[in-house]
């Protein structure tokens, strides 16, 4: 296994150095890969180096010990923190197991305790490193969760929530077969008396029901599996021809009869009507769903099919929730040809409905209305992307043909996509340059941190900190350090103030502090840079 990085943090450099000599790193598993002499220069070592260890002394210049691991443990939760201590002071040690510390130790350290802690800390480590990397492990898990991935993945599917490609990749995953094919949907609800609310006796009473048409359903050449679906037991069918939906409703009645029987309640299933493959099987269910909601008025007991009460309507089009997520999220974070793939589908989609193009009025209206939205949330201006006249809607009469309608889609969710990509690169620079801003104008405050400047700007810490990097190429504390010795430097070479003045100025309450990190850029102290620059005729020494 690869060797744990380790950052030794202690203001004074004889510990430092006795510590790296007397442990031999690499024969424990670790490697020494920096060493800091105050708090605030291990947060920005630990920020590069990413340590699994540190270990630090408590009293500390500039920033202690336990202000250190209170950092660290939220910029590296996963970290092993050490904490050592030449006061045997029990406060200090109950504060350090509060932000868990995972050691404490009193100076003076000797080699074999040290030597003791690592040990325990690289089998903590190890035992952790191989959890993350045991795939038998990560499989035990993950048939444990599949019960609930299944039951959460058929909730999804009656509720519409998946696409097409969802529907059979996840069921592949959860190894469920859902075959193509013709298949309906039953929503089954027992009819009981209310009782004060029982919501325990409920719940068992649905898992009766499940249990019972489980075991009970039996129809020829018919596949079917019973599952929870809010508070029915939804039973999924796939009949095996057209001429299987009657023979369906029989077996429901059957079942209702029989369970008065078996379980001394009355069963009413609403039946929705039969639909082409798993992916529609949502629909099925809206329709059982709605013939659920006659029991009021034809009486419960029996089976309800939607088609007796609601005669099925024409083929109609309609821009469907399902359909706008798939949408907008292939335009606001997929490439070029996943938009196209999008849309693609859609047009697809109507034209296997085979109707005129004159009946695309409403769904266009809606997808237009979709694309509005997103421009409008993104900050892009709707003209750019439907045109200088666009007032607000789109005539059908403006094309000769659903191909061509297709193609002026996609045109223009293309030029969308486009606009919001570069919205999002203009608004990254405008915020980083609002930051820098910002800085600039706050850099001699010593209380200048990220959070102050995200409360300014209205941004998470975690998310500005990565844009941040990600913009400028350093950090945020790299770069107010950066610019703070910049101002060091002018104020030192064009003003005649103290030391102890420049420190105030560029954001450091403490000379010494200031001195030090100074001199950790530049090589030399402030007063001897002053020096050189008079000396060398305006270069330092």
């Amino acid at each position: 296994m690869d060797e744990y990085r380790v950052l030794l943090v202690d203001d004074e450099e004889e510990i430092r150095t006795g510590i790296s000599r007397k442990i031999d790193w690499a024969a424990l598993g670790f490697t020494l890969v920096g060493e800091a002499g105050n708090g605030e220069e291990a947060l920005e070592l630990a920020e590069q180096m990413r340590p699994d260890v540190v270990l630090t002394d408590i009293k500390m210049p500039f920033m202690d010990g336990l202000e250190l691991c209170r950092r660290l443990r939220q910029s590296l939760p996963a970290a092993k923190l050490v904490v050592f201590s030449g006061f045997d002071d029990f406060e200090y040690a109950r504060q350090a197991v509060g932000m868990g510390v995972s050691e404490y130790i009193l100076k003076p350290i000797n080699a074999p305790e040290l030597m003791e802690v690592l040990t325990k800390l690289r089998t903590q480590l190890d035992s952790q490193r191989l959890e993350r990397r045991d795939m038998e492990t990560l499989r035990r898990r993950y048939e444990e969760s599949l019960p609930v991935l299944r039951e959460l993945f058929y909730t999804r599917l009656l509720s519409g929530q998946l696409s097409p490609a969802q529907v059979q990749d996840r069921a592949a995953r959860y190894e469920i077969e859902l075959a193509p094919g013709l298949w309906a949907v039953a929503l089954v609800h027992a009819d009981l008396p209310a009782e004060g609310g029982d919501t325990e006796r409920d719940e068992l009473l649905l898992l009766s029901v499940q249990s019972f048409l489980t075991e009970h359903f039996a129809m020829e050449g018919c596949a079917a599996r019973v599952v929870l679906f809010g508070d029915t037991a939804a039973l999924l069918v796939q009949l095996s021809g057209d001429d299987k939906l009657y023979p369906l409703l029989e077996e429901l009645e059957r079942l209702s009869l029989l369970s008065r029987s078996y379980l001394g309640i009355s069963l009413t299933a609403g039946v929705g009507r039969p639909c082409q493959g798993p992916e529609e099987l949502y629909r099925s269910a809206e329709g059982a769903r709605a013939a659920l909601d006659y029991r009021a008025l034809v009486g419960g007991g029996r089976v309800i099919y939607i088609d007796d009460l609601e005669p099925q309507p024409a083929a109609t089009l309609s821009f469907e929730e399902n359909d706008q997520h798939l949408l907008s999220a292939a335009i606001k974070l997929g490439a070029p040809d996943q938009v196209e793939r999008a849309v693609g589908t859609l047009m697809e989609r109507l034209r296997q409905t085979g109707l005129s193009l004159s009946r695309y009025h409403l769904f266009l209206l809606e997808v237009v209305t979709c694309l509005v939205r997103l421009a409008r949330s993104g900050g892009v201006a709707v003209e750019e992307v439907f045109g200088a006249n666009f007032t607000g809607s789109v005539s059908l009469s403006d094309f000769s043909s659903p191909e061509e309608l297709g193609r002026w889609l996609a045109e223009r969710c293309l030029k969308l996509h486009e606009l919001l990509g570069r919205q999002r690169t203009d608004s990254a620079w405008r915020l980083v340059e609002q930051a820098k801003e910002y800085i600039a104008g706050h850099y001699s405050d010593e209380s200048l941190s990220v959070e102050a400047l995200c409360s300014h700007i209205h941004l998470s810490p975690t998310y500005f900190s990565t844009l941040f990097k990600r913009e400028v190429g350093m950090s945020f504390t790299a770069y107010v350090t950066q610019v703070r010795m910049d101002e060091a430097v002018r104020l030192l070479r064009d003003t005649d103030e103290k030391t102890y003045r420049i420190a105030e100025r560029t954001g450091y309450s403490d000379p010494n502090y200031f001195s030090y990190v100074f001199k950790r850029r530049f090589g030399v102290s402030p007063s001897k840079y002053r020096i050189g620059l008079k000396d060398g005729g305006g270069r330092p020494l």
